[in-house]
């Protein structure tokens, strides 16, 4: 059974073309093309490892010394989002402290959930500086981490800028579902209302924006009003993949180990809310799935059977490691791992679908998923309740053509690039 078309849409932009030169990252410039945005000012920087320039030095280190020193700026503290300062941690709760390379103090922006930066650390800035790798799915709780640092600098009325980073998995490919409504938040965590930093507002599960875009969309569409600054990243196309800009891939988070990983993620992400491993503790986390009671090579065979764009289901047993999810820890259970056989042609959302779809079928008792966790993250109640119900995937998947058509269409305005 073929997978219809339409899901994965394309995109141009009416925006900057690519520099002929090697792709620079906002960092790179605003050192040598933007200093004036940062020049004798006092200054915090919310990041983690992903913050680096071409050769992967730290921002951290490139905002202290060279050229930012002799503009006179000042680093005086850095905030870390989910994972910390230097990505390796797979918790929450993760705590403030002292960064051992910088010696600088870092405040965290994760507790149980992604908060802002607090108004009695910006009160002394004359700017907050942004640098975080987005993978380009709606789920990834650092853009939620961009939009709470906006309304804080909105609060002090001091500028925030944002350094903007390539969409590692294009900015071509744009694919629903749409997150309904209902399941939506992009006001800041209160005592009265917890955030959804991973559910921010309705916006399709793969959305090809970078991080600039997203600020730009945002500031508007939720009227933060503030003095927002992009620096753009020179040289990139919206048709580029990571690894054909030739910056250094860093992990942007624990489980996200290489490109592929990032592409597959937000088509198994929704099942973080499942009884099912999306393959964390072992060395492709988010490429594969699998649990004690899977019958691997019946769900492969429905799934091949698709003939799904893009991908191919290998049965692939696999022992899960000191998992972050703690799911099946040290044991060997039956799975399948995604193969990727065409990255510009996989959809995202449609193989979700199929996902949740073969799981259902072979295994209706035993696949136990937490309704509003998988909902908050695949989009849709409804998609998921009617394929629960034994709706074909696509058929089910067929209303959401027109949101992510209306998302393009609202959406255009803010691209940077071509």
């Amino acid at each position: 059974m073929a997978s219809g078309g339409w899901a994965c849409m394309s995109r141009t932009a009416p925006a900057v073309g690519p520099s002929p030169t090697a792709v620079r990252p906002g960092i790179t410039v605003l050192l040598e093309d933007s200093i004036a945005l940062i020049r004798g000012k006092r200054i915090a920087l919310l990041t983690n490892q992903t913050g680096i320039d071409r050769q992967g030095r730290s921002d951290i280190d490139l905002l202290r010394d060279g050229q930012a020193k002799a503009a006179g700026v000042r680093l005086v503290r850095l905030f870390s989002p989910e994972h910390g300062i230097r990505g390796t941690e797979d918790r929450e709760h993760i705590a403030s402290g002292v960064d051992e390379r910088s010696g600088l103090p870092v405040h965290s922006l994760y507790t149980s959930t992604t908060i802002a930066p607090p108004d009695s650390l910006t009160t002394d800035l004359d700017a907050l500086v942004y640098d975080l790798q987005d993978i380009g799915t709606r789920t990834w709780t650092y853009v939620g981490a961009m939009i709470y640092a906006m309304h804080a600098a909105a609060r002090r009325h001091i500028p925030i800028i944002v350094l903007d980073r390539p969409n590692p998995i294009t900015g071509e490919h744009v694919d629903g579902p749409m997150l309904d409504t209902a399941l939506s938040n992009p006001d800041e965590p209160t005592a009265q209302r917890a955030g959804k930093a991973y559910a921010l507002y309705p916006f399709p599960l793969r959305h090809g924006m970078t991080m600039g875009e997203l600020a730009l969309f945002y500031n508007d569409v939720l009227h933060i009003g503030a003095s927002l600054h992009v620096v753009p990243v020179a040289g990139w196309r919206r048709s580029m993949w990571f690894d054909e800009t030739g910056l250094p891939w860093v992990r942007p988070s624990p489980n996200l180990p290489n490109l592929t990983s990032a592409l597959v993620y937000p088509s198994l992400v929704a099942f973080e809310g499942s009884n099912l491993s999306v393959g964390r503790g072992t060395n492709e986390a988010f490429q594969r799935f699998g649990a004690p009671w899977l019958d691997a090579q019946r769900v492969a065979d429905l799934l091949n059977g698709r003939r799904l764009a893009g991908v191919r289901f290998d049965v692939d047993a696999f022992t899960p490691q000191n998992a972050g999810d703690a799911k099946y820890n040290g044991q060997r259970i039956p799975g399948i791992r995604i193969a990727v056989t065409d990255r510009n042609a996989v959809r995202s959302g449609h193989v979700a679908a199929a996902i949740l779809w073969a799981l259902t079928k072979a295994h209706p008792d035993s696949l136990k998923i937490r309704d509003r966790t998988f909902d908050e993250r695949f989009g849709s109640t409804t998609v998921r309740e009617a394929i629960v119900r034994g709706e074909d995937p696509d058929h089910a998947m067929n209303a959401q053509r027109v949101p992510v058509e209306q998302f393009l269409a609202a959406s255009r305005r803010y691209l940077v690039y071509r």
